[in-house]
């Protein structure tokens, strides 16, 4: 009687299995995409309301509605529970990704991609897309290490931490006050206040070591980083060593308008920027050809470029 009930079971759900990709195989593409979107942002964020939905793809309430339910009832049930309070949804003690893989790279492909929909939930299938991506080496980053930093920066609460750098290779501990991650088009910081420095500082998520604790709320918020929000303007130009028609083909490259680009950046982010430009504000290429760039208002900006945190 048991091995049989058992069986059963084994049968029934096999058979709710088989469904279940059924419906996924039927599912379109840019349903799939939401669904994919639904379980990240509840997964990484711990609430996922409608509003994220309606921002991201520009449908309606109602359809936002109907692709969380459909979620709940198709995709992924028993994942999602709604939180009265919270008045959004929340993932359950037994969440377990269906449709992602629950790695950290997905979340933190949402905000460095933007709204470009490749680039927001993944790569596009082959039969829609031929895209080669040139991809920089991994730096790894535990969940146990980027949940705790979200849910402090959302919070604005103190969180203990050991990390590590090449001034201090051996752990060290320390008090910061996460507010905002930022991708640097190279590697992920995650920008706060530092208790130890009494400065707002940046740091890499890769030297983060052990598992932060998270602490009591704070008032070092990021509307209190002055630095941060200080935008600085950046002028560039063809390299004028070039030849005129070489400066020309630069021009073109890179958009400019009168042979300058003008960027509006984050002060801070400033030295990031220049490194993915392959400008060294300290001494200029041998080969122009190679240099191409040249910063205009290199005094404008001589603050930010060397910052000490």
């Amino acid at each position: 009687m048991n091995a049989t009930v058992s069986e059963n079971r084994e049968r029934s759900s096999g058979r709710l299995a088989s469904k279940r990709v059924l419906r996924m195989s039927a599912t379109r593409w840019e349903q799939l995409l939401r669904y994919r979107f639904i379980e990240i942002i509840a997964l990484w964020e711990g609430r996922l309301t409608t509003r994220h939905l309606c921002e991201v793809f520009g449908i309606g309430r109602q359809q936002a509605s109907k692709d969380i339910n459909n979620y709940k009832r198709s995709i992924g049930p028993g994942n999602l529970e709604y939180d009265g309070t919270a008045k959004g949804y929340r993932p359950s003690a037994t969440f377990t990704p269906s449709v992602t893989q629950g790695k950290t790279e997905e979340y933190l492909d949402i905000l460095a991609g933007g709204s470009e929909i490749q680039q927001i939930l993944g790569q596009l299938p082959d039969s829609l897309t031929a895209t080669e991506v040139l991809s920089v080496p991994t730096r790894q980053i535990p969940p146990s290490i980027l949940r705790p930093l979200i849910l402090a920066a959302k919070d604005h609460l103190r969180v203990e931490v050991d990390y590590v750098s090449l001034n201090q290779p051996d752990r060290e501990g320390r008090i910061i006050v996460p507010h905002t991650l930022v991708w640097t088009g190279l590697r992920w910081h995650v920008r706060g206040w530092c208790e130890k420095n009494q400065d707002y500082r940046d740091f890499v998520l890769s030297r983060f070591r052990g598992e932060p604790e998270v602490l009591d709320a704070s008032d070092h918020t990021g509307a209190s980083d002055e630095d941060w929000h200080m935008l600085v303007t950046i002028e560039i130009a063809p390299d004028p060593r070039l030849t005129a028609d070489q400066q020309a083909v630069v021009a073109h490259d890179y958009g400019m308008t009168d042979g300058k680009w003008q960027l509006s950046v984050r002060a801070k982010l400033l030295p990031y920027l220049l490194q993915l430009l392959r400008l060294d504000p300290t001494q200029m290429m041998e080969d122009p050809r190679a240099q191409q760039i040249v910063i205009v208002n290199q005094a404008d900006v001589e603050a930010w470029l060397f910052p000490s945190g």
